[in-house]
């Protein structure tokens, strides 16, 4: 198999273009970066090409197993060529087909994603709903890390409202640690819209909120209790601003976390673990 070196080549252009939010759109492919994001996404069966060092082929027989497993394509290539598809990409990135582009076609993605997630659970009348919401998250980091939070508290949803960050934008897959690649992940429109839409469904809604009136593992949402239980969605907010008034207003409960020391506030991410894994132990207890 020859090696790739011309790093002006179409191939290389074509693979770069899916930096861009409009290429991933129009081809429903992904541009993946990195040893963890390009194992999940072989073992999810969605890469459509690997390239790699000799050196990461050498270290990571197991991803390259998996890329053809999936039916994917694997190249060699010299290391300034993986550098020109992308500087972070630790010697291989890939191109892999994204598993929610349907789910974004849809007329109705909050109901869509919910129907093709694990809500058959939720349908049959017995506990196990899960779903975050994100309002105005704007760095491609924070959003990585929340899908990746949502991802290990066994969420079935993950949404972004109000012009989020693109959650298919490379850096947000890649700091996802290719949990990406196990959640359903959606951009949505107004928050309001989306609360309303999850009610619908049955689920109840809670806002995190440092003025909420409701404290987690407080009297009131006592941890392992049948509200955190029960088909559930919490919202978080911006990173600097928190929840919007628009937000506040449409939820159904503001809860507060608690802090017992010095810290003015958590960080989204936390705050997401906190509260979704609040969720999670509720429903594994």
């Amino acid at each position: 198999m020859a090696v790739l070196t011309n790093t002006s080549s179409d191939r290389v252009k074509r693979v770069r273009r899916l930096a861009r939010r409009s290429a991933r759109l129009e081809t429903g492919l992904l541009l993946v970066e990195g040893p963890q994001a390009c194992r999940e996404a072989a073992r999810g069966g969605w890469v459509v090409d690997l390239y790699w060092t000799d050196d990461a082929a050498r270290r990571l027989t197991g991803i390259g197993s998996a890329v053809e497993r999936g039916g994917g394509r694997l190249h060699e290539a010299s290391s300034s060529y993986v550098d020109a598809l992308s500087a972070v990409g630790q010697g291989l990135v890939a191109v892999a087909r994204d598993p929610w582009a349907s789910l974004r076609a849809q007329d109705h993605p909050v109901r869509a994603a919910l129907t093709a997630s694990r809500l058959a659970e939720f349908a049959a009348g017995r506990p196990g709903a899960l779903v975050a919401v994100f309002e105005q998250i704007r760095d491609p980091g924070n959003a990585g890390a929340v899908i990746r939070a949502a991802d290990a508290a066994g969420a079935d949803l993950v949404a972004f409202a109000d012009h989020s960050a693109d959650p298919t934008a490379p850096k947000v897959v890649r700091a996802s640690a290719g949990s990406y690649f196990h959640v359903p992940v959606v951009s949505v429109g107004a928050v309001e819209a989306v609360v309303g839409q999850l009610r619908a469904l049955g689920l109840a809604v809670f806002g995190a909120d440092s003025a909420g009136t409701v404290t987690l593992g407080g009297p009131d949402l006592p941890l392992g209790g049948d509200a955190l239980a029960a088909p559930l969605a919490w919202v978080f907010g911006n990173e600097a601003r928190g929840l919007s008034p628009a937000a506040r207003k449409a939820v159904g409960r503001l809860v507060r976390i608690p802090i017992f020391g010095g810290a003015e506030s958590l960080n989204v991410a936390l705050a997401a673990t906190l509260c979704l894994y609040a969720a999670a132990g509720a429903r594994h207890a």
